[in-house]
């Protein structure tokens, strides 16, 4: 079993993106905001960032529900930051590849705003992106483009990982 996570700040594509790719691949999709306790969506329906001592615990929930797997996930997960990383990678017990969907600020407020009903606002965007530290062991996918360009590289990138690349 491997995990595939789909990193980034929110409106960055990880649900959509994932959620396409899980289908196409027949893979389960894990989406990380259904594993943080209710107090994180609070601070963050808030409009209060959480920090790492908040994240753990969410952490934690969401590399067992990762380990309750048999074969390979793909999962969405903000991942913002190295220690958030490094404990994801400590709680999976199989290998956890980070795919690092980066697009520009206004790209992603345009997503938030589109989708009203969320907890996490577009208000919420600059202190993600605050909170981002850029991992530079992840591959890095421009998700600017159109969704479905960006699932095509997300699948091609898995596929390779897998070791099933398709010729292009």
């Amino acid at each position: 079993m491997t995990a595939f996570v789909l990193m980034g700040v929110s409106g960055a594509g990880k649900t959509t993106v994932g959620k396409r790719a899980a289908g196409e691949m027949a893979m389960p999709f894990l989406e990380g905001d259904d594993f943080h306790p209710p107090r994180n969506v609070a601070k963050m329906s808030a409009g209060i960032p959480l920090d790492d001592a908040d994240r753990a615990p969410w952490i934690d929930a969401l590399a067992t529900a990762v380990n309750a797997h048999e074969q390979d996930v793909i999962v969405a997960c903000s991942a913002l930051s190295q220690a958030v990383r490094d404990r994801l990678r400590r709680g999976v017990q199989a290998p956890v590849h980070f795919l690092f969907l980066t697009a520009q600020a206004s790209v992603m407020e345009h997503r938030l705003r589109q989708r009203p009903l969320h907890y996490m606002q577009p208000g919420m965007l600059p202190s993600q992106l605050a909170a981002l530290e850029p991992p530079s062991d992840a591959i890095r996918i421009d998700a600017d483009q159109p969704i479905e360009a960006v699932t095509e590289e997300v699948l091609r990138r898995i596929r390779e990982l897998r070791g099933h690349a398709t010729p292009r």
